[in-house]
Parts: C-alpha cells; structure tokens; sequence
C-alpha cells in the first residue's frame, strides 16, 4: 500500500485535505495528517519526524502558507530541511499562496454549495478572484466580507469536500494538485 503523509502548519489545512482528497487520490493510498502549531512549529520539527519515518512507500507533502514572506525562500528553506535528513527524493514541498483561504476564493462556486448560499457563485467572475487569489493580501477576510460568520476551521471543512482543480482558478492550488499526481506518478 502507498502512503503519503501531509505536513501541516495547522488544522484547518487538514480540515481541506480531508474534504477534497477523496477526489484528488486512487484507491489503495493510505493518508496521514501531522499537525503542528503553526508554521514555526512545523519547521523546527519536521527534520526529526523525517529522519525517524520507518515506514515503507511513504512520500511526504509539506503545506505551508506563504503569509508575507518570500515564496521561493519559504520553499527553499523547507527543502532544505528535507535534504537535511536525506528525503528530498521523497517529499514535496508546496507553498499555498498567500495562505490556504486563497484556494477557496478561487472557486466561489464550492463555496456557494459549501454556505447554502447560490449569490456567491457569482463573485466567480469578479476579476479580483477570477485573476488572481494567490495574490490577495488576505483571503480570510475576503471571505469574511461575503461571508460575515466565516471560521477558518468550519469553512475549511464545508468548502473542502466542493474544491475541484477544474474549477478552482488559484494557480498554487493547481500546482497543489498536480504536485500529488506526480508524487504518486513517480511511485508507480
């Protein structure tokens, strides 16, 4: 049985994960989810969960938001990490920019389905989604703004479970996908 093991910086990526992987991975892959208390957490121990896996035909996927820092540095930093430990071969890193929320402001149409609510369908085509969610400062309070009552945690698990590479216009949430396929591609 393949396995992947997802790193995460915090609950609500988990919570995402959950939802829209049932779609995303074959039959016959096991998943695992290993949740820190934020992104300085997750740097200063993965190293030493990397270096003691033990278990055979794992990969591993590193998510981490981008927040304010430099994407490329961000990804560097965490790649090296895992070449610390002699895994590189075996982990990808994706960096979700700026944070995770982009990933749903670039499908308002599963977040309509995710809130019961069809008018927010709509802002799909706003260019300010439509063009680029990875860039905005921040999606939580874009959300926020259309969705007043909106929790990171609670919209994570609603929104997940609608999120399709098809229709999601974030571009790092593409290569969030795409990043999976390999990674079981290379393993086949």
């Amino acid at each position: 049985m393949r396995s992947l093991v997802f790193l995460l910086e915090e609950p609500s990526a988990q919570d995402a994960l959950e939802g829209f992987l049932p779609y995303v991975l074959p039959d016959g892959v096991s998943v695992k989810y290993l949740v820190f208390e934020g992104k300085q957490d997750l740097e200063k121990r993965m190293t030493k969960i990397l270096r003691a896996w033990r278990q055979p035909n794992t990969r591993f996927i590193v998510l981490r938001d981008q927040d304010s820092g430099d994407c490329k540095v961000v990804k560097e930093g965490l790649l090296a990490r895992c070449s610390e430990v002699g895994r590189e071969n075996e982990t990808m890193v994706r960096i979700a920019c700026r944070e995770l929320e982009a990933w749903f402001v670039g499908d308002w149409a599963s977040v309509a389905k995710a809130f019961d609510n069809p008018k927010l369908a709509k802002l799909q085509y706003k260019s300010i989604y439509r063009d680029g969610p990875d860039s905005l400062s921040n999606p939580v309070m874009e959300l926020r703004k259309h969705i007043p009552h909106y929790q990171k945690r609670d919209g994570a698990r609603r929104i997940g479970p609608y999120l399709r590479k098809e229709t999601n216009s974030s571009r790092s949430f593409q290569v969030f996908v795409e990043a999976i396929h390999r990674l079981l591609a290379e393993e086949s």
